[in-house]
Formats: structure tokens, C-alpha cells, sequence
């Protein structure tokens, strides 16, 4: 039986909650800790925890023999102290994303993962869908041929009240925007799909939210090294949150929500359906086999499949690291008005907390300050 705490119990919470309480055989979840603990007892009590035990900090749980997995479920800007402090002390992690606010605090993650021996798991839940896995199954073949561009966009709505809460629309406490905060799942996803770029360039802004310090809209521009194009649109002003990826390959384009479409080539140039390569990827997408458990409920159990088998989780540390470089240069692209080169080197300006802070700029100052929210309804984006 695998014991877990669940570390945070604001929005996202309910998510690993409800998931882990699917797998009843295989877990438990024994500590629920928040720094309000009354939010952590009205969790206990919704979720009818009743033998769980509360906690004020994590630290209380860190000697704790019993204690097998942790999920970090707190605002970005500890979730490098609180991971390094569970690893070191012999647990493993499951932390959500952004998996951290700088590369350095992902290196120092990666570093105590790997010295401590224990697995280190960052939520990208968007993978487990049906139509994700599709897409990358049929990326995995020649059925579209070689990708030339690929198309993200990552559109969300909020309103302005949406940054009154004390830790949001800070660069120290949320470490960024939409860019990082929502566009963190579509990244993840691109690079799952296309591997990493090797130039970034971007405009970041902040056009709607007069409240906040942090972008609300950024575009990125990707080149790859064989000469795809890519483009990231990261959003919280769009009306209608019409979230999805394209890839445009040589023979084909396919899409999430689930779209495809082929064409040949008139002896003019123009386009031609080619409905017998279309219905062939129609065909190979609808052989596949759905997924058993999806979401957060797919990724738990993908890493509750990696501890009992002593293998790896499918979204690994490296692949949040991954995620986290290609936003940190789009910010360096946005705030430096330059073309960024990856990989981002340890002596980069972007590459620390303090070093970004330094080098980015506050759109606005942050006005709200709510602890809390009565209404916790959240959205978590598109079924693709």
C-alpha cells in the first residue's frame, strides 16, 4: 500500500484527491497539509478522509517512516523547497505544474532526485486524453509525413478579480503569467510531440489585467533544428477558451480537437483532397485503444504503476524541466526583444529566480489581496 500526503489543498487539490481515491487497492491518502488547516479539514470532510491526519507545514510530515509519495499542490514558488525537502528525506514527489519558477530551482529538484534514489513526477494530466495520445501516436509514424509547422494555442479567459488572490499576479510568488501558469500544459505537450527548439522569439504583455504584474497574452515564435516552424499563442483575454494543437505535415494535417485533412497536388499547384490517405489516419486513430484512466487519474496511476514496478513515470522531471526552459525563453525572447538560442546555460541572466526578476518588467502593480476565495469552481481547459 502506497501512503500518500497531499501537500496544498487550494483549487487543483480535488483533482489528485479524486484521483488517488480511485485506486483504493493501491493507496492510501493518509496527511493533508495546508497553511490553512481549516481549508485541509473542509477537504478531509468533503472527500470523507476520515482517518487522514491535518498538518499547519510540511516539515511535520518529513520523518515520517510511513509516508511513501507526496503530491505538491502549492503555488509555484515553493514547490522546489518543498520537493528537495521530501526527496532528501527519502519520499518520492509528485509535483504539480509549473514544476518550479526557474531552471536553477529545477536543477536543484533534479539533483536531489537523483541523489535520493526516489521518483520525481510533474503533472502534465493533458497527455492522458485520448485525443493527446492520438496525436502523438500518429506523430510516431509517417502516416502525415515530416511536420513543417505546428500551432499551440493556449486560450483561457479570466477576469480581472482572478488576480485578488494573494499569491497570483506576482513574478516572486507565481513566477509568471498565462505563459507559465496555463500555457504550461500546451508546452508540455508540443514538446512531447515535436522535441525542443532551437530559437525562440516572442512579444509578452499584459493587455487586460491592470491588476497584476504578469503577462496575459504572449506570442512565441520556434524554430526547430529541421526546419519546422512552431508558434505559441498563451492567453487569459479569449473569450470562448478555444484551446487546441495543428500539426501540418507533408502529406497531411491532424488536429486537437480531432480534425484531419489531406491534400495532393493539382498539376496547377492548388489542392486536391486525398481522401484515401485521409480515411487511412481516420482509420489508424480510431484503432487505438482508449485510455483506461485519464487525466490526473491517468498520470497517478501512471506513477503509481512506476513505484510498484521500479520503472520511470511517463512525464519525468527532465520532461517539466523541458517545459519550464522553453518558457523561460520565451520570456527572455518578450522582455529582451532578441531571438533566444536554446539550451539556456547556467550563467544566463534567465536562469535564477533573482535573475529573472531582474530582467523582466511589472506590467502593472498588484492591487488585490484575498486569501481565499468562497467560490473555488475552477476550469481546467479544453476535452480536445
Amino acid at each position: 500500500m502506497i501512503n500518500v500526503a497531499i501537500i496544498g489543498t487550494g483549487n487543483i487539490s480535488p483533482k489528485h484527491i479524486e484521483a488517488y481515491l480511485k485506486f483504493p487497492e493501491r493507496c492510501k491518502i493518509v496527511a493533508l497539509v495546508d497553511i490553512y488547516p481549516e481549508k485541509a479539514e473542509a477537504k478531509a470532510k468533503e472527500f470523507n478522509l476520515t482517518d487522514v491526519e491535518i498538518y499547519d507545514s510540511h516539515k511535520a510530515l518529513l520523518d515520517k517512516e510511513d509516508l511513501h509519495l507526496v503530491s505538491v499542490c502549492t503555488p509555484p514558488y515553493v514547490h522546489k523547497e518543498i520537493s528537495v525537502d521530501f526527496l532528501n528525506h527519502g519520499k518520492n514527489v509528485l509535483v504539480e505544474k509549473p514544476m518550479a519558477a526557474s531552471l536553477e530551482e529545477c536543477d536543484a529538484m533534479i539533483k536531489a532526485q537523483k541523489e535520493s534514489g526516489k521518483l520525481l513526477a510533474v503533472i502534465a494530466q493533458n497527455r492522458f486524453r485520448d485525443s493527446i495520445m492520438g496525436l502523438k501516436q500518429i506523430l510516431d509514424t509517417d502516416l502525415i509525413g515530416k511536420v513543417l509547422s505546428a500551432e499551440v494555442n493556449s486560450l483561457w479567459w479570466r477576469g480581472r478579480c482572478y488576480y485578488d488572490l494573494w499569491w497570483r499576479g506576482t513574478w516572486e510568488k507565481e513566477g509568471g503569467g498565462c505563459t507559465l501558469n496555463h500555457a504550461v500544459h500546451h508546452i508540455d505537450m508540443i514538446n512531447w510531440m515535436m522535441g525542443m527548439p532551437k530559437k525562440v522569439s516572442a512579444l509578452v504583455a499584459n493587455v487586460g489585467h491592470d491588476n497584476s504584474e504578469v503577462e496575459d497574452l504572449s506570442v512565441a515564435l520556434l524554430e526547430y533544428g529541421n526546419g519546422a516552424i512552431g508558434r505559441i499563442t498563451s492567453s487569459l483575454v479569449h473569450h470562448g477558451e478555444k484551446q487546441g494543437l495543428c500539426f501540418q505535415g507533408e502529406k497531411a494535417s491532424i488536429n486537437a480537437p480531432w480534425e484531419v485533412y489531406a491534400y495532393e497536388s493539382e498539376s496547377n499547384g492548388f489542392p486536391r483532397e486525398n481522401p484515401e490517405l485521409k480515411n487511412k489516419i481516420e482509420d489508424f486513430y480510431k484503432s487505438l485503444k482508449p485510455l483506461e484512466y485519464k487525466e490526473h487519474a491517468g498520470e497517478i496511476e501512471n506513477v503509481l504503476y512506476a513505484l510498484e514496478n521500479g520503472v520511470q513515470p511517463l512525464i519525468t522531471a527532465e520532461s517539466g524541466r523541458n517545459t519550464i526552459e522553453l518558457i523561460t525563453a520565451i520570456y527572455k525572447a518578450g522582455f529582451s526583444k532578441s531571438t533566444v538560442e536554446l539550451p539556456i546555460q547556467p550563467d544566463d541572466n534567465f536562469y535564477t529566480v533573482d535573475g529573472i526578476m531582474n530582467n523582466i518588467k511589472k506590467f502593472y502593480e498588484k492591487t488585490g489581496n484575498v486569501e481565499n476565495f468562497e467560490n473555488v469552481k475552477i476550469t481546467v481547459g479544453s476535452t480536445y
